[in-house]
């Protein structure tokens, strides 16, 4: 999806691009742009969800000023892995690990959907504490069912989270008490 988004005092409103099944035990792909205050940051939020249970949250801050121009939001989303890139480039990776009991949105059919909705309750910088919305190169025909990040793009992913992360569920030892989520201490 491309997007150039507003400029301006846009508090508690939410810009969503996502992937949803239906039903209770419902699986989504998330892409939230939220605003803020006039001369502050949007922060961009992504989200897993599968059958229903989502708090995967990873939140950044942009490299570029989304005002300005129109950039290029997308999904990989293939039966290995789910990555989300900004301007190709890769941001973050949720990877299938149901052989460890992780589990992983791949069995629901999903449709694509863009909306804008008020969240001010939450959705502002001076609100939004979660502790306390594809396309991608891949040579056409089925190659992206394999696709995965070569060490290049490993190396943007790591450069983009390093730089311009602020939050990742994986890191909330006050919000997971009891332990961090599986995905967040297995390793491959």
């Amino acid at each position: 999806m491309q997007q150039k988004l507003i400029p301006g005092n846009s508090a508690g409103t939410v810009t969503t691009y996502y992937l949803s099944s239906k039903g209770a035990t419902w699986d989504e792909i998330d892409f939230k742009f939220l605003s803020n205050l006039t001369g502050e940051p949007y922060i961009l939020h992504t989200n897993v969800f599968s059958q229903g249970k989502g708090n995967r949250e990873q939140q950044f801050y942009l490299w570029f000023d989304p005002i300005v121009d129109f950039h290029t939001y997308s999904i990989l989303w293939n039966p290995h892995r789910i990555v989300f890139f900004v301007d190709g480039t890769p941001i973050r990776e949720f990877r299938n690990l149901e052989s460890v009991g992780v589990p992983f949105p791949k069995n629901q059919a999903m449709r694509i959907y863009s909306s804008l909705w008020n969240a001010d309750d939450w959705a502002t910088q001076a609100s939004c504490s979660l502790g306390s919305s594809a396309s991608s190169p891949n040579g056409g025909g089925n190659a992206w069912l394999k696709e995965e990040l070569d060490s290049k793009s490993q190396e943007r992913m790591k450069w983009a989270q390093k730089n311009y992360m602020i939050y990742n569920y994986c890191a909330d030892i006050k919000r997971f008490p009891q332990g961090l989520p599986l995905e967040c201490t297995h390793t491959s």
